[in-house]
């Protein structure tokens, strides 16, 4: 029961986050964090656990528009980063995430480039990417989809762009199997790809995502990213 109660009270964390994103994205603003309240026990704060689930996407509008972080934010972000590196046995999403934020980290933070996090955060291996079935790989890069952003030249995104067939199939899987997260995750990768067929009708197909599935803050926030990305005219 107790640990039930935790993992409603993280859910709980991660959809607020998820709300915050989405509104900064929507404005231009600084995403605010609210409730991180202090780093100094990273393990025991809900709040930054919410931030290790978000992943990069926690700072993504810093990423797409000139508007630095707030301290306070870049302050929780870069406690995560350092708290919960990756397991030896970790598996490659895990590996990414983490990669993904310390990159973003890196970016928006310079100092903390020559730190041990990131120094040692080396592009992970992706090679599973390459023999996954389009189902497998939808299904990756949806979980991955904080890697999704302009300039963003990794293995990830570019095991993405040598596939934009098989990530339109499973939006359309997506959609029809009523998983909005995939679908939203996956829009967002099509947004930047080259040579994804117009028949697809990824706008409409967004759309049609974000009425049904934005109830979810997780789902808002990828449909939003994606258009924000696509109004600037970004490509990986």
């Amino acid at each position: 029961m107790e640990q039930s109660g935790t993992s409603a009270l993280l859910q709980g964390a991660v959809q607020d986050l998820a709300s915050d994103v989405v509104s900064a994205l929507r404005g231009g603003d600084h995403v605010r964090l609210s409730g991180t309240g202090a780093v100094d026990d990273p393990e025991g704060s809900l709040a930054l656990a919410a931030v290790r689930v978000l992943g990069a996407d926690t700072l993504l509008p810093h990423v797409l528009f000139p508007v630095p972080p707030a301290p306070e934010a870049l302050t929780a972000f870069r406690a995560t980063v350092e708290a919960f590196p990756p397991r030896a046995d970790a598996g490659p999403t895990v590996k990414w995430s983490h990669w993904g934020m310390s990159r973003t980290l890196a970016r928006l933070d310079p100092p903390f480039t020559g730190s041990p996090a990131v120094q040692e955060a080396a592009e992970p291996d992706a090679g599973w990417l390459d023999e996954a079935t389009w189902q497998v790989l939808t299904h990756q890069l949806a979980v991955l989809a904080p890697l999704a952003v302009p300039g963003e030249d990794c293995a990830v995104a570019r095991a993405a762009r040598r596939r934009p067939v098989d990530v339109a199939r499973g939006f359309v899987r997506a959609v029809r199997r009523r998983d909005w997260q995939q679908a939203a995750g996956a829009g967002r990768w099509l947004t930047l790809l080259p040579e994804v067929p117009e028949t697809l009708g990824l706008e409409a197909g967004l759309d049609f995502v974000e009425l049904m599935g934005g109830s979810d803050p997780r789902v808002a926030l990828q449909v939003q990213a994606a258009r924000v990305m696509r109004a600037a005219g970004a490509f990986v």
